[in-house]
């Protein structure tokens, strides 16, 4: 499906710990938003885009993330591959989401937050939503 991992680097000195991603270019970001997850029993998806991109990054707890690349966005069919991605905080990375997938993610532990950066405006994502029923492509 051709999501990419940008592994970031970790520096600790007497003033305490960075975290920095010198590796993932930000040119194209235009918006992002935050997800908190409190209840681990709560998934959030299916949600897809044909043209939207996006970038995730754990900033706290683990997330579990599911991604499908749907045959046909109005009637996709239920039996699509998926591939699976367990995201912490402590591996320091940002996955990267190409256009064309659905996605699917939860909480793990509690709480877990996420940052997702988007390279569209709220107001180009909307014209470009699909939401997918929870269960469609993965029993959760």
């Amino acid at each position: 499906m051709n999501a990419s991992l940008i592994q970031g680097k970790i520096h600790t000195d007497t003033r305490g710990i960075l975290r920095f991603f010198n590796d993932f270019d930000m040119s194209l970001v235009k918006r992002f938003y935050v997800t908190e997850q409190l209840d681990t029993s709560i998934v959030r998806g299916w949600q897809g885009h044909k043209k939207e991109q996006k970038w995730f990054y754990v900033v706290n707890g683990t997330f579990k993330l599911i991604l499908v690349k749907p045959d046909d966005w109005e009637n996709p069919s239920e039996n699509l591959p998926f591939e699976e991605f367990i995201l912490e905080a402590s591996a320091n990375r940002v996955i990267n989401i190409p256009p064309g997938i659905a996605t699917g993610f939860q909480a793990l532990e509690q709480p877990s937050k996420m940052i997702i950066f988007s390279d569209l405006t709220l107001e180009e994502s909307v014209n470009d939503d699909f939401r997918f029923e929870k269960n469609l492509w993965y029993k959760w």
